[in-house]
Parts: structure tokens; C-alpha cells; sequence
């Protein structure tokens, strides 16, 4: 951007008159790894590692599952994907990369 004014304390831009502060550094994008410290990113196939339990019923993920097509979400569980026509949220610490 060319027309940015300099205040001591703010930034702010002459074209639309938006200020924000100096000290803002900008956000770093979120890496998710999976449990083998491989980098996800959206679309990837990711295979369980590991039995996991559903939550609310009596039923299991086996390991060795594969989900494919996986989508990178904010919040503790940060893959959402779809196993056998099922949504779920799943942990990256529980799977590795396909």
C-alpha cells in the first residue's frame, strides 16, 4: 500500500481513513502435523492410528481407517472429514498422513 500515514502509535490509511495499531503483528498460519509430524493441509488422505471410541455411542473406529478428503478446522479436534458416510471431528495427534 502506497498511501499509509505514519502516527507514533498507529498506522492509518489515507485512502479509507482505517487505523490499527502498530504494535498488531500479523498472524502466522496454523500448521496442523499429523502424529508423525507430517504437514497437513486440506483435500489430504489420513489413515487412524489407533482404535478410537465414539463419543455417545457403542462404536468403534478401527485403525487402520482411512479418511480422505479432510478439511483443517479451528479447535481441538482439528480435522473434519467423513468415515463411511459419517461426519467427524478427529484429533491429528491420531492419525498419520496417506
Amino acid at each position: 500500500m502506497e498511501d499509509v500515514h505514519s502516527h507514533p502509535d498507529h498506522w492509518e490509511c489515507a485512502t479509507c481513513g482505517h487505523e490499527w495499531p502498530k504494535d498488531v503483528a500479523p498472524e502466522a498460519a496454523r500448521v496442523v502435523k499429523d502424529a508423525h509430524g507430517n504437514v497437513l493441509v486440506d483435500g489430504d488422505t489420513v489413515v487412524l492410528i489407533k482404535d478410537l471410541k465414539l463419543r455417545g455411542s457403542s462404536g468403534v473406529l478401527k485403525g487402520g481407517t482411512k479418511a480422505r478428503n479432510i478439511r483443517l478446522v479451528d479447535g481441538d479436534h482439528e480435522i473434519d472429514c467423513k468415515i463411511d458416510g459419517a461426519a467427524m471431528a478427529l484429533k491429528a495427534c491420531f492419525v498419520k498422513k496417506a
